[in-house]
């Protein structure tokens, strides 16, 4: 048998492999863009296959569309949408910037499983795509199919972040470390304390992506070619909007303005932006974790992460914090999609954006990055890391900045006298500010407790300067 069969379309005749649900269209975006190697990732494909299902129904109801034609479309188009025949689908990311040829794609594979259902000939164009243009279809599952990772992926793995944070930070309250600005020793602080600042960062991050949810429930379905509609029955996008929320659970509406929705992807660059700040604050926690547990012997030795592997080729015993320098690798990931978003969003040439497979790769990318990242972090590193007591207090006995406690009594200078003089020498604080002021020891072990400072200062002073 041969390994090819000939297909038509309406500019000719080539070859198609013998085994491909596809046709003529894919095959030429097939020849025509060789460039990566990346595909359209499966969260696209799904949404793109449950919009060609909402479509066939919502034809069928306005009597558009053969019951049975449109059943065997929606019943095809589920199968894929459930995961089934992603090989099915081989065109590159870096193709006709409308997105053409994944749409057509789906078109013609639909239509080859939804011909062997029902019996009859259906058409990718005429069938399957009814009431569509690729310059609704794909914007429509741009928006769906980031809606859906986000409800369904990267929200719950942030909360899960979150809770686990808060629960160590619960676990750990009341042990109290050296603070740093500038990675300097600064004023201490509680664990639990720099912990909570993480969940806060966390918590922000997950309000920042749930805002910008009213606009990407909004679909540009029913626009068409232009925004004008042409070809689609009049009821088309609302019906669409209320079917494709029956699929998904999400509260989907039609775009306000149609026009907008076709030739912008504001709203793309919109959630590229809170990824964007969401991956800061992983990578920011991430470097936490690595700063206080390096070392062991060296560092600050403050955490002893989870060994997850050997850390050298070379060093024997070894180990390395890997699961924290994944996540600052995910977190620049996701930030180098922001900036092609960011000039993804500006093509939108007079009715179409012309950018839009690049930035679908990109955004889902950086919301799927973020959500297994955030799980490993938390299972992996937060839950596990072991606080180093010892090192903790040794590091809060010398710190000389403790002496910031004595500014109200004594004055900024004779403190600063007083710090630069336990550093010179090496002492601890209380020592040298027990030679150098009329406090006693016990009112010197008083103000300069490291646990009383991180309360807060509740204390009435008389100062004499």
């Amino acid at each position: 048998m041969s390994q090819y069969r000939i297909e038509q379309d309406s500019m000719g005749e080539l070859q198609v492999p013998a085994d491909a649900l596809y046709g003529a269209q894919t095959q030429r975006a097939v020849e025509n863009f060789p460039i990566s190697g990346l595909r359209l990732p499966p969260a696209f494909i799904r949404a793109l296959a449950l919009i060609k299902a909402a479509a066939a129904e919502c034809n069928a109801d306005l009597g558009l569309l053969k019951p049975e034609i449109a059943g065997a479309i929606s019943q095809a188009a589920r199968t894929i949408a459930a995961g089934e025949y992603l090989d099915q689908f081989p065109v590159d990311v870096f193709q006709t910037g409308s997105g053409t040829s994944s749409n057509m794609n789906a078109n013609e594979v639909i239509a080859t499983l939804a011909s062997q259902l029902c019996g009859e000939a259906v058409n990718p164009n005429d069938h399957v795509n009814m009431g569509q243009s690729s310059n609704d279809v794909i914007p429509t599952a741009i928006h769906l199919s980031a809606a859906l990772v986000l409800d369904e992926a990267l929200l719950p793995a942030l909360h899960h972040l979150q809770v686990t944070i808060d629960s160590r930070a619960e676990e750990l309250e009341g042990l109290v470390k050296t603070g740093r600005t500038h990675l300097m020793d600064a004023m201490p602080v509680q664990l639990s304390q720099a912990l909570s600042g993480w969940s806060g960062q966390i918590q922000l991050a997950m309000r920042r992506l749930e805002d910008s949810r009213d606009r990407l429930h909004r679909l540009a379905q029913g626009g068409t070619a232009v925004g004008t509609g042409i070809n689609a029955h009049p009821e088309f996008s609302a019906r669409m909007a209320r079917r494709l929320s029956e699929f998904t659970g999400l509260t989907l509406l039609p775009a306000a303005n149609l026009f907008c929705a076709l030739s912008s992807q504001d709203t793309a660059v919109e959630l590229s932006g809170q990824l964007k700040a969401c991956a800061c604050a992983l990578m920011k926690i991430a470097n936490d974790l690595r700063w206080m547990n390096s070392g062991p012997l060296a560092g600050l030795g403050e955490i002893e992460l989870q060994a997850l592997q050997p850390g050298s080729s070379i060093m024997p015993g070894k180990v390395n914090p890997v699961i924290p320098e994944a996540v600052v690798m995910v977190g620049a990931q996701v930030i180098g999609n922001d900036a092609a978003i960011s000039v993804g969003g500006q093509h939108g040439n007079f009715e179409l954006n012309v950018m839009l497979p690049v930035i679908a790769h990109n955004l889902l990318q950086s919301e799927q990055l973020l959500a297994s990242a955030a799980r490993q972090l938390a299972d992996k590193a937060i839950r596990s890391f072991k606080v180093n007591e010892e090192s903790l207090q040794a590091a809060l006995a010398r710190n000389p900045i403790l002496v910031t406690a004595l500014n109200p009594i004594i004055g900024y200078q004779k403190a600063a006298a007083i710090a630069k003089k336990a550093y010179a020498e090496g002492r601890p604080v209380i020592d040298v500010a027990a030679e150098e002021t009329d406090l006693s020891r016990e009112e010197l072990r008083r103000l300069l407790d490291p646990a009383k400072l991180t309360e807060g200062d509740s204390r009435v002073m008389v100062v004499n300067l």
